[in-house]
């Protein structure tokens, strides 16, 4: 858990699970399977069980944290959190029941706002009826390339009240996608060691598909060897626009 994040679309992480596997080409870099192999090394207990060499990595093996369950009733003041960070909460190995778990926590604290980021698209759409879904849960499916373009029908029909795409990192054009049902777009070019090149062209078009639908449109980097190398300006502007959502209180 960190009770602020760099991630410039939210404030805080939470994670009741890490570690994760490498299941398509935007996993290739994976960010969080570099740090965990860090923080294996650094010695921290959250981070001491590896994963497979062919999928994961060390202290990257998918591990239930029961403990990390209550830190969000510890926050007072409202926030907006990114679960699992450094894992997917639709990972085949996350118990249903355990999923039902963190769902009971996000609807316990209806203070903060929680976004959870899946490429695991076909197990959120199974499980999307089994979940009772408090409207301060926004679900979001990775989109890195057209190849993916499918994950989006299964977010439509998931019952969360914010849908939002992460198109990051972006590997190619998504050419024209649906946006109906879909209430924020987030992209973004890859960072770190052997960054894949992006295109603005597959940037704008995606912009100006949103502004074309009203769908608010977020820029959150251009990419390089570190997130911020290529800044986060497009076309003579930074683009930071969220969902208009009503703003949560503290209980």
């Amino acid at each position: 858990m960190a009770d602020r994040s760099t991630i410039e679309w939210t404030e805080a992480t939470w994670n009741p699970t890490t570690g994760c596997d490498r299941i398509s080409k935007g996993c290739d870099n994976c960010y969080a399977l570099v740090l965990a192999k860090r923080l294996k090394a650094m010695g921290s207990p959250k981070y001491q069980n590896d994963g497979d060499p062919r999928t994961s990595g060390p202290g990257f093996g998918l591990t239930i944290h029961n403990q990390a369950l209550g830190i969000p009733y510890t926050w007072k003041a409202p926030r907006t959190v990114f679960v699992n960070s450094m894992s997917d909460l639709f990972h085949a190995r996350v118990p249903v029941s355990y999923v039902k778990d963190i769902f009971d926590v996000m609807r316990d604290t209806p203070q903060h706002t929680y976004q959870i980021l899946t490429k695991r698209s076909r197990r959120m759409r199974k499980l999307g009826d089994q979940l009772d879904w408090p409207s301060n849960v926004w679900m979001g499916v990775t989109v890195e390339s057209a190849e993916f373009n499918w994950r989006i029908k299964d977010l439509r029909e998931t019952p969360a009240n914010i849908r939002f795409l992460s198109c990051e990192p972006l590997l190619g054009p998504l050419g024209a996608i649906d946006l109906e049902g879909i209430g924020w777009v987030i992209a973004g070019g890859e960072s770190g060691k052997g960054h894949r090149p992006i295109d603005e062209r597959w940037i704008t078009e995606l912009r100006d598909q949103c502004i074309d639908t009203q769908v608010p449109f977020f820029f959150k980097q251009w990419g390089g060897v570190k997130p911020k190398s290529g800044g986060r300006i497009l076309q003579g502007r930074t683009w930071d626009e969220y969902p208009d959502v009503k703003p949560r209180v503290a209980v």
